[in-house]
């Protein structure tokens, strides 16, 4: 089992895992529009707790080096949410 606080810093990732979840179920139930945005919403939270989180509070938010992490996470989640507004209904 995991020391407490090895589970404590765990917190970032499943923050951004829920909005990410959030957006998932929006899009399959409600308006696909807004769960995609929410689901980008998600991943661009991860960008900003990647960006304001050391090294060790970030857990497994940490994949590579800082500027990797935010860069790609900020890229994915600004093409999601483009795709997102331009795609017509």
């Amino acid at each position: 089992m995991a020391a407490p606080a090895e589970r404590r810093s765990e917190w970032p990732l499943v923050m951004s895992g829920l909005v990410a979840m959030t957006g998932l179920v929006v899009l399959t139930f409600y308006n696909w529009r807004n769960g995609v945005l929410i689901f980008a919403g998600g991943v661009l939270f991860a960008a900003l707790l990647r960006l304001s989180l050391s090294d060790s509070a970030a857990g497994l938010l940490r994949v590579r080096g800082r500027m990797f992490d935010i860069s790609l996470l900020l890229g994915v989640g600004a093409a999601i949410a483009i795709l997102g507004l331009i795609v017509p209904n």
